[in-house]
């Protein structure tokens, strides 16, 4: 399933997810720029689990090292597929969850899922040696608070059915449960056959409910309508 679009419309302009998809689509193409120097880059700034565990053994002063990877980790990724899909996902969720939140919230809110997404991989694959890149797991927070706040919204999808191919409207929340459950199903065929490299399920199904649950802190209260009572026009 592929969604083309939801229904909601935002209020106001999303500067802060455009940003997000302007910067990340940039330091993409600085990535291709580099050629045989990306590998190195890309073990620098990514994410990789054991070394985290042996620093934390060795190194736990080293607090530098540790943790920056995992802010710079969120804004890589390791192809054109890669960076187009999650920019997509973005594209489509992230205008109306920074519209309950505002600007400055929806930024800490998607940094927070990112973090929360790399420490739920890190933890669940300590032993692997794989850079782990990408902006999926704090997309994936985006996704899990929509989940919250736009349940019944209808994300207009692109199904494939054998060889034919259509255009459904599905609602939010299952086209988002069903997401997150694959993500699920997939970590855990993955640890069971101790898969490496490859797609960050965990991250992904982390950061969705790490999203799903830092909404409540970050979505700003709605405002309440005044209520009008007849006498305060008719006295008499």
């Amino acid at each position: 399933m592929i969604p083309l679009r939801d229904n909601i419309p935002s209020r106001t302009f999303p500067v802060v997810n455009y940003a997000l998809i302007i910067i990340n689509s940039a330091i993409f193409l600085y990535e291709v720029s580099l050629g045989p120097q990306l590998e190195a880059f890309l073990h620098t700034f990514g994410v990789i689990p054991a070394k985290y565990f042996w620093l934390a053994q060795h190194e736990p002063w080293n607090i530098v090292e540790r943790f920056f990877p995992i802010l710079t980790s969120m804004f890589l990724h390791g192809g054109w597929l890669h960076i187009i899909g999650n920019m997509w996902f973005l594209w489509i969720f992230g205008d109306n969850v920074e519209d309950r939140m505002g600007h400055g919230r929806y930024l800490a809110f998607y940094i927070l899922s990112g973090i929360g997404a790399s420490l739920f991989h890190i933890y669940l694959n300590p032993t692997s040696t794989v850079p782990t890149i990408g902006a999926s797991g704090a997309i994936a927070g985006v996704m899990g608070a929509y989940f919250i706040l736009y349940p019944f919204a209808r994300v207009i999808t692109l199904v494939p059915i054998f060889i034919f191919v259509d255009i459904i409207e599905i609602p939010a929340f299952f086209f988002l449960g069903f997401w997150v459950l694959l993500q699920f199903f997939q970590g855990t065929l993955s640890l069971a056959f101790s898969q490496s490299g490859g797609v960050a399920w965990w991250a992904h199904f982390g950061g969705f409910l790490v999203g799903a649950v830092l909404v409540f802190f970050f979505k700003k209260p709605r405002k309440k309508m005044p209520r009008v009572y007849p006498d305060q026009f008719f006295p008499w």
